[in-house]
């Protein structure tokens, strides 16, 4: 194996956004298997750490491949992009907008404590996060547009992490 290999000639895939996930978890077990730490009980110090090595390096691939906005900030990265850096922080307006209203409905609906209204929020929010994996797949794989996929990035960023404040003010009525 190949210290050097990115995530994607690793499990010797393609390097897609769209991704065949049986594929990949094949390919994964696979590595797994060969390179586990079990199985250099009995070898020496060096080929233990080596193995330890190699078993982390498969499982941070893994891991990475396997949630769609980590493999395309991955994918990104392979070009050169940082996605997530500091110096891109900006939003077009009309998606500031909407972020204004869907933390307003949030803070609406865990003020009357409305779990249905926090479930309509996530299911929409889910289906916008859907939709803007589909259009990351596209700038990714189709198009090329780098950044444009970068935007897309930070946008789905967002928009799990406003998943995950429904999740918790969900989790804040039901434990009240």
């Amino acid at each position: 194996m190949d210290f050097h290999a990115n995530h994607f000639q690793l499990f010797d895939l393609p390097a897609h956004f769209r991704l065949d996930a049986d594929k990949l978890e094949s390919a994964y077990r696979k590595l797994q298997n060969e390179v586990h730490p079990d199985r250099f009980a009995a070898a020496g110090e060096s080929e233990k750490r080596l193995s330890l090595q190699w078993a982390t390096r498969v499982n941070e691939a893994f891991r990475t491949l396997s949630k769609p906005l980590a493999r395309g900030a991955y994918l990104l990265h392979l070009q050169g992009i940082e996605a997530f850096s500091e110096k891109h922080t900006s939003f077009p307006p009309a998606f500031l907008m909407q972020q204004m209203e869907w933390r307003e409905a949030i803070g609406a609906a865990r003020q009357a404590r409305s779990a249905d209204a926090l479930d309509r929020l996530t299911r929409e929010l889910r289906a916008e996060a859907r939709r803007m994996e589909e259009q990351f797949a596209a700038e990714l794989d189709d198009r090329q547009d780098y950044e444009a996929a970068a935007a897309t990035a930070r946008k789905l960023k967002f928009m799990h992490k406003l998943i995950e404040e429904i999740g918790d003010a969900q989790e804040e009525i039901e434990n009240a």
